[in-house]
This record gives structure tokens, C-alpha cells and sequence, in this order.
């Protein structure tokens, strides 16, 4: 594992060290990536940022976050730093709270002037200002240093403006008017103002930081999935060796109750694992001899030695790990919208503070100025935009992370932003709608065996993995067949395969195929039925066979359509099968919209030509053959059992391979999509309503004025509700 630091504010900057996000100062986060790769660190509200080492933000002054979690983290630097400065802090800023407000509830202490007072309260808060309060300032700077402004430019100038005024009215009160004077000539001071503010924005930084710790459960429970330790067998000897050591070809016991360390294929005994980590299925599965299981999942009865096909970051659950972690820190578009609003608000919020502490300043007499200077810091610390940069972040973090623990791998937020839209939903037959382990129920022979039709079909298709060729090749291995060798194989893409069996040149596939090579099909004696994909054998450009093989609809698809119509969702199916098989299988599960023998190219133009009339077009699909269709539609929805081309041409992959999951994706969308629109409308409403308040808006009707201290507590729990709010995506599937 490579360990790698990122700003939680940025999570475009990535770091290979620890340290601080060069755009906003923050403390870097460690994580770490499955594979050696480039160290990357970035901001969690900023994913542009991008760095090569920790450090912080220059755009909001957080700490950068590695890209990719650790199995064993480190304590997070910025969070124990934090810590310190907030127990430190508190400790000074309490006596300095007690001494500024013992007026107000009748403590008087004789030995105590008002001028001794304020020198305490200035000494005491030093340390919480220039200290426990540095990481702020420092923010506030690099932003300023960048030509930005931030949240923590405005704590910063909140809490100087508090300090400085303080400081100045202690050592030069005659430079105050009058009336800003108290009957002994001093000036009040607002030292407890600036430390308490320090002391707050410290504890709810903390707060965030755990909050944001809880995002990357899901993470850290994939993590977590490996064994540290596996048994491996060495001429027959079964030795515990550190996971990191096992190479592809080793052997592995796996005992009851252990996970699996590394993919691979089962080549002693038998035993059901459960595979519910990876799937999201809750069912165990039988895994025996030529099985194939994956890192992560629970052996749960008998003893498995299998042989080690993919180890490291070449396993299923490495993959999945970065592609998850890749996805949570991506952008979805509706943030634009966002960036633009907090490019202006901060520039707005200093205006208004201004008008504040000018307007009580004019039009109030007497303590006009003091009341001012209260309402515009008040203005500068609750105006703090965090709850609006993390707003659409940590929903996208929590909502990717819950899709990866039910089986729902999302590549990136903007495919799961768009899969809310969708409105039009294309669906490849062949392994989506039906099990995609087809059999052959029908040979028909023309002037030789069925014998020698299916051993020239399947010694064709022997060294192919379509579900097709799968059939054909398991139907002569039932009846013992023996296959024979082949050469100049040939594919034509979605028709169809050639090659040479001998002196014999053998074709094997479907109608259109026929055609391609220029021979007229013979009218068969008996029809193969109108349910069963036909597949044609030519041998010597003669067809001599005909090949009727059925593909079962999934258990689950029939209830699935019937959720994604009460979805408001239009579903077109598309097969390279012939319209018999198409028709029927379509009407089985009521979906209108059909569209049989189609090639690549044609599921890709099927694609564009409901896109041209204004559709918005996913697309589901498993085999080679669908991904240009996957990678031209808006959404690509790629079957987890399908070909590796296919999932990396889509933007979802359902691990499972269920169309049930595909129903959890919408679900899962607009889950997330309604929750960022919540979090935004939180921070939107929060400020409309906390800014005129701590501006004195309440003051005329209720003597109301909202202190700088309760300003930073309500900054604090704006931010902690967004997050909590992000957090309940995580009950998004429970029943």
C-alpha cells in the first residue's frame, strides 16, 4: 500500500508527503492507494486543486486529503493538531469569558479595576489568538496570497477586527470619542469576542473533521476485507505468509470463516462464500472445483484451495477501491453552480459587514459604533460559507460509498448526477434481461449428423466467452464430443465467427452472418421456435446445421421493469437476435419499444437517435458488443458479470449483474440528488436568515443583537448539519 495526502477541502491536491494544502492551508489527510501511482492530494471542496504533496488549500485554507484511503491509518494530523489548539485554547479563553462577562450576572471583584480587567483578559487571550488561532490566519493568507477569498478570510477578519480594536482601545483609549468611553475613561474591549470565536471555530473544525472521517466508512470497511496473513501451500506444505508476498499461481487454503485474499479460481473442494460485500447479494454462493471467487468475501463452511489468478491491485476489490475512492472525491455539475455563488458571496459579505458597522455607526447615537463594530464581526463569522462548500462533497461521498456496499460501483458524481434525469432506459438482452448462460435445446442437421453439427460449431467457439459460444461448447461436452483444434480464426463483430477445422472451412452464426457470406439459407424441414436464438454452422460455404438455443429471463427482471416504469422510465430492449426471439421476450416482460438483429454500430445509432429527440438515454449492457452503445449514451450501466471492456465504457457498474441493483441505482440517484439539494437549501437559508440577524435586523423590534461568540457557534453547527444530513444517505436502502 502507497500512501498518499490530500486536502479535504481540495481533493484535486494530492501530495506524496504530509504537510499543507498549498491553496488553503489546511492539514493533509493520509490515505493510500492499492497500487504505486503518482501521489495525488486535493481539497474536498475544491476537487481542482490538485498537488503532488500534502499541504493546504489555496482556496479555503482546509487541509488536503490523499485520493486514496489507507488499511492503516495514521491518526489524521490536522485533527490531533486541532485538538491540542482547542484544549489550549479553551483553557485561556475561559477565564478571559469570565472576567469580560461577570458584570452581567452581579460578580464584582474590588481588587479588580476595569483597566486591571481588560490587561488580563488581553494577556490571557494571546496565546488562543496567536496561536490556537494561527492555522486560520495562516489560510486566510495563502487565500489571499492566490487573489482568493475564503471562510477563513472571514474569521480572520473577524476575529482581528475584535483584537486589534481591543488591543487599541487598551494602550490609546484618548484616541476613542467619548462617547465610546466608560465613566472611568476606558474603552470596552472584546478580547473574549476574538477568543471565543477561535475556540469555536476550533471545536466545530473537529467535529467536521470526525463527521468527515465517518464518509469514508465504507472505505475503510473495504479496507479491511483482506486478511493480513493467508495460507499458502508449497509442495504440499501449508505455510502462513504476509498477503503482500502471495504471486499469481500460488496456492490457497482457506479455512471456514476466513476471507478470500486474492482472486482466483478453486481447485479443491467445496464450500458456499458470501459475497455480499462485493455483490450487495445476501445469498451464499456455491463455490466448487474451476469456481472462480474474489478478494474480500467470507468463506463460510468447508476448507477451498484455489489458485491465485489476479493479486495486489489487480483484484476485483483494489478495483473497486479506486474507483470508489476516484468517484467520491469527482465533481457533479450542479457544484458549478455553487463555485459561482461562493466566488461572489464572500466579496458580498464584506460589503455587508461594512454597511453594518457604518450604518449603526450613523444612524444610532452614542454607542452606535461599539453596537456596529459587535454586528459586522458577528456578520464576518456567521457569514462563514463551509456548509456551502460541503454541501454537495459530502453527499457525493456518502452516496458513492453506500452504492459501493450495495453493489454499485459509480466511476464518477456527474453519472450519477445525470442517472437522475434519465427518462429513457435501453436494455441489452443477453445477459441483462436473461441469465446470460443460455442452452442449446434444438440441432437441426441438412445432409449430415447432429453430431458432426455441433462438434463443428463448438469446436469453433471453444476459445470464445460469449454466453453463445459457451452453450454450444458445454452442449457437445454433455454429450461428449470431441472438439478439435481450429485455425485462421475470424470474427465478424455481432455476427458471427470463421476459422478452419482441418481442410474444412466452418462459419458459425447468426442470420445477418449468413448473409454477409453470400449464402441463401435452405427453407428448413422443421423451424427452430420463434423463442430460441437460431444459430446457423456453415461448412464449405453450405449451411449444415442450425443450432436453437434459449437464454431464461432472470427471476428478478420482471419485477425490476415493472419498478423502473413506476419510475416514470421508458425502456427499449436491443439484441443481435432475430425478432422472433426479440418479440418474445419483450412481450414476456411487457417492454414495447424492441429493436432485433442489431449490430454495435446500430445499438450505438439506436442510442443517438433517442438522444437526437431529446431523450435522456442510459444504457445496460454486459458484452463487448454494447460498449459503444455504453459509451455513447448519457449513463453507461455496465453488468458487473460482463466483459471488462464493457465496464470501463460505463460510468455504473452493477457487480451483481441484477437488474434489481439497476432500480437501486435510480433509487440511489436521486437519493443523493435530493440530499444535495437539501444541503445547499440549508446553507442558502441559513445565511438569508443569520446575516440580517447578526447585522441587528432583530434589534429595533426585540433588543436583539446576535454576539460574535454565538455568531461562531452557529457558523459551527451550520456546517455539522450538512454533514449529518449527507450522513443519512447511508439508511438509503435499509427497508
Amino acid at each position: 500500500m502507497h500512501k498518499i495526502y490530500v486536502c479535504p477541502m481540495h481533493p484535486e491536491v494530492n501530495e506524496a508527503q504530509p504537510g499543507q494544502c498549498p491553496k488553503c492551508g489546511m492539514a493533509l489527510e493520509e490515505t493510500i492507494s492499492s497500487k504505486p501511482q503518482e501521489a495525488n492530494y486535493t481539497c474536498p471542496m475544491h476537487p481542482k486543486v490538485q498537488e503532488k504533496s500534502p499541504g493546504q488549500c489555496p482556496e479555503c485554507g482546509m487541509a488536503l486529503e490523499a485520493t486514496k484511503p489507507t488499511k492503516h491509518p495514521e491518526k489524521n494530523p490536522e485533527l490531533t493538531d486541532f485538538k491540542k489548539r482547542f484544549f489550549i485554547g479553551l483553557l485561556f479563553a475561559f477565564p478571559v469569558t469570565f472576567l469580560a462577562m461577570s458584570e452581567h450576572f452581579g460578580l464584582t471583584f474590588s481588587f479588580l479595576s476595569d483597566s486591571v480587567s481588560a490587561w488580563v483578559q488581553f494577556i490571557l487571550s494571546l496565546p488562543v489568538v496567536l496561536w490556537s488561532g494561527l492555522p486560520f490566519f495562516v489560510r486566510a493568507w495563502t487565500a489571499l496570497k492566490n487573489k482568493t477569498l475564503n471562510m477563513f478570510s472571514l474569521i480572520a477578519m473577524g476575529v482581528s477586527v475584535a483584537f486589534v480594536y481591543s488591543v487599541i482601545a487598551l494602550l490609546f483609549p484618548t484616541l476613542f470619542p467619548s462617547s465610546f468611553r466608560n465613566l472611568d475613561g476606558t474603552v470596552p474591549v472584546y478580547f473574549e469576542s476574538a477568543a471565543v470565536i477561535i475556540v469555536l471555530v476550533l471545536l466545530g473544525q473537529i467535529l467536521e473533521l470526525k463527521a468527515r472521517d465517518r464518509t469514508n466508512s465504507v472505505i475503510k470497511s473495504l479496507l479491511n476485507l483482506t486478511p493480513l496473513i493467508v495460507h499458502r501451500l508449497l509442495e504440499g506444505k501449508e505455510e502462513d505468509v504476509p498477503i503482500e508476498t502471495v504471486v499469481v499461481g500460488d496456492q490457497i487454503r482457506i479455512k471456514p470463516g476466513e476471507k478470500v485474499p486474492v482472486d482466483g479460481d478453486v481447485i479443491e473442494g467445496e464450500s458456499y462464500v458470501d459475497e455480499s460485500m462485493i455483490t450487495g447479494e445476501s445469498v451464499p454462493v456455491l463455490k466448487k472445483e474451476k469456481s472462480r471467487v474474489v478478494a474480500g468475501t467470507l468463506n463460510k463452511q468447508g476448507v477451498l484451495v484455489i489458485k491465485a489468478k489476479k493479486v495486489g491491485a489487480d483484484t476485483q476489490l483494489s478495483h473497486i477501491i479506486e474507483v470508489v475512492a476516484k468517484a467520491q472525491r469527482s465533481r457533479a455539475s450542479i457544484q458549478r453552480f455553487v463555485d459561482v455563488v461562493a466566488a461572489y458571496f464572500t466579496p458580498i459579505v464584506l460589503v455587508a459587514a461594512l454597511l453594518t458597522f457604518f450604518g449603526w455607526g450613523i444612524f444610532r447615537d452614542n454607542q452606535g459604533w461599539i453596537y456596529g463594530l459587535i454586528a459586522a464581526v458577528s456578520v464576518l463569522v456567521i457569514a462563514c460559507p463551509c456548509a456551502l462548500g460541503l454541501a454537495t462533497p459530502v453527499s457525493i461521498m456518502v452516496g458513492i460509498g453506500r452504492g459501493a456496499k450495495r453493489g454499485i460501483l459509480i466511476k464518477d458524481a456527474a453519472g450519477l448526477e445525470i442517472l437522475e434525469q434519465v427518462n429513457m432506459l435501453i436494455l441489452d438482452k443477453t445477459g441483462t434481461l436473461t441469465e446470460g448462460s443460455p442452452k442449446v435445446v434444438e440441432i437441426q442437421s441438412f445432409n449430415t449428423s447432429e453430431a458432426e453439427v455441433l462438434q463443428l460449431a463448438a469446436s469453433l467457439e471453444q476459445n470464445s466467452e460469449h454466453p453463445l459460444a459457451v452453450a454450444i461448447v458445454d452442449a457437445a461436452k454433455e454429450r461428449k464430443i470431441e472438439l478439435h483444434a481450429t485455425s485462421e480464426f475470424h470474427a465478424i463483430t455481432g455476427k458471427g465467427i470463421t476459422g478452419r477445422l482441418g481442410d474444412k472451412k466452418v462459419g458459425v452464426g447468426s442470420k445477418a452472418f449468413v448473409k454477409e457470406l453470400k449464402i441463401e439459407p435452405s427453407d428448413p424441414t422443421r423451424p427452430i421456435s420463434n423463442d430460441h436464438t437460431t444459430v446457423f454452422v456453415v461448412c464449405d460455404n453450405q449451411i449444415v446445421g442450425m443450432l436453437g438455443i434459449k437464454d431464461p429471463i432472470k427471476a428478478s427482471t420482471p419485477s425490476a421493469i415493472k419498478k423502473l416504469r413506476q419510475l416514470k422510465i421508458d425502456i427499449a430492449m436491443l439484441t443481435g437476435d432475430d425478432i422472433g426471439v426479440a418479440t418474445s421476450v419483450a412481450k414476456a416482460l411487457g417492454i414495447e419499444h424492441v429493436f432485433a438483429n442489431v449490430s454495435p454500430i446500430d445499438k450505438h445509432a439506436v442510442v443517438e437517435g433517442f438522444q437526437k429527440k431529446g431523450r435522456i438515454v442510459a444504457m445496460a449492457g454486459d458484452g463487448i458488443n454494447d460498449a459503444p452503445a455504453l459509451a455513447k449514451s448519457h449513463v453507461g450501466i455496465a453488468m458487473g458479470s460482463g466483459a471488462d471492456v464493457a465496464i470501463e465504457s460505463a460510468e455504473i457498474t452493477l457487480m451483481k449483474g441484477d437488474l434489481e441493483h439497476l432500480v437501486d441505482s435510480f433509487a440511489l440517484s436521486r437519493a443523493v440528488m435530493r440530499n444535495i439539494r437539501q444541503n445547499l437549501g440549508l446553507a442558502f437559508v441559513y445565511n438569508a436568515a443569520c446575516i440580517p440577524v447578526a447585522a441587528g435586523a432583530l434589534y429595533p423590534l426585540f433588543g436583539v443583537l446576535l454576539s460574535p461568540m454565538l455568531a461562531a457557534l452557529a457558523m459551527s453547527l451550520s456546517s455539522l448539519s450538512v454533514i449529518g444530513n449527507a450522513l443519512r444517505l447511508k439508511t438509503v436502502f435499509r427497508k
